[in-house]
């Protein structure tokens, strides 16, 4: 998947920040060390990210997994090679310039279980969709191909989270809960600065009228009035396209997250097959499984 990497839109009115996605087939300009990389690891770039973090995403480019994981697929349970996941897993690790075992992952099961995370997980990924730290140089990843990859830090108190927020663990508070862990820490809503990594967006995310009335009729979260907006007549009769990632700002925005510090970075996985694995995509082509990309965050040493 060599070639340029499209630039996401850019973010705020004129005089604010703009952020993009780097350019994996030439150089990576959101860390010290710039240099080549054919694994497509796509930092976050711009004028103000909290200073002292580290964000990134992966494309589907630059692995050594084959057929509908080709290439980089960074998930061990879908089927693939683990050999091969493995060493896309230190592709990606080396790119970034950490240690692999500092890579912490959890076993993403569409809940609102938060973990506070001090070092690896010794006994392998536990069951949940998020994590926390306060730990510099721990990688905290999400696994998604379709599902909204949430990273958050507030740079002030040195805490940062990443959370896996399909549409079941959005409507069940796995931000809620993320958050919550990180005022554990120390953190406070209002300093986070959130970011919305690639996703399914409202073009190619159709969902039946029963998926709309369990938000709408959701005894917690945002006004029902502010996320019906959020789903629009789709061509068929009693299905709407949903604004999945819509709701993850909405949610953020309720749990105290000023509106201010949230971006998006308004890419498809499903729309954008040559960059993302979309498991949605996949399945509407027959090609299911398919890969995993990874959203991740960490702090650096200060």
């Amino acid at each position: 998947m060599a070639g340029t990497f499209p630039d996401a839109a850019q973010f705020g009115s004129e005089g604010k920040a703009t952020f993009s996605l780097g350019n994996p087939g030439l150089y990576s300009n959101a860390f010290e060390q710039h240099k080549p990389m054919d694994t497509q690891l796509l930092p976050v770039t711009g004028n103000d990210l909290p200073e002292g973090v580290r964000f990134f995403f992966t494309g589907r480019g630059g692995g050594v997994s084959g057929g509908s994981y080709g290439s980089l697929n960074l998930g061990l349970h879908v089927g693939d090679r683990p050999e091969d996941v493995r060493e896309n897993r230190r592709r990606v690790m080396a790119a970034l310039g950490v240690d692999p075992g500092a890579l912490c992952l959890v076993n993403q099961v569409h809940g609102r279980r938060t973990w506070r995370v001090d070092s690896p997980f010794s006994d392998g990924p536990p069951d949940g969709d998020a994590m926390v730290t306060s730990r510099p140089g721990l990688v905290l990843g999400i696994m998604t191909a379709d599902c909204v990859p949430v990273l958050l830090a507030d740079a002030g108190a040195r805490v940062v989270g990443a959370a896996h927020a399909g549409w079941r663990g959005a409507l069940a508070g796995i931000l809620d809960s993320c958050l919550a862990e990180m005022a554990g820490l120390g953190a406070r809503s209002e300093r986070v600065f959130a970011l919305i990594g690639p996703c399914v967006r409202a073009p190619e995310y159709e969902v039946d009228d029963g998926l709309r009335r369990r938000f709408l009729e959701a005894p917690e979260g945002p006004d029902p009035a502010f996320v019906g907006e959020l789903f629009t007549p789709g061509e068929r009769a009693g299905f709407f396209m949903f604004d999945l990632a819509g709701y993850v700002q909405m949610r953020l925005i309720h749990n105290g997250v000023d509106a201010g510090r949230i971006r998006d970075i308004g890419h498809c996985t499903s729309a954008m097959e040559n960059t993302y694995f979309s498991h949605r995509r996949a399945t509407r082509q027959g090609a299911d499984p398919c890969g995993r990309q990874m959203g991740g965050v960490f702090l650096l040493p200060g």
